[in-house]
């Protein structure tokens, strides 16, 4: 007896694990954290609290 895969089959095999790891990329993302100066930004919540008074 002789194996034979179908092509049909292994395309869809394949596209099939492509979607799959594409998947699994897209969950395990991360955003670049940008540097975020937290003092500055206190003063400007200081500077606009004082700016409503």
């Amino acid at each position: 007896m002789s194996v034979t895969r179908l092509k049909r089959k292994n395309r869809r095999d394949k596209a099939e694990a492509a979607r799959r790891r594409q998947s699994l990329k897209i969950q395990n993302f991360k955003p670049v954290a940008k540097g975020v100066d937290i003092e500055k930004i206190k003063e400007e919540f200081k500077a606009k609290k004082a700016a409503a008074k």
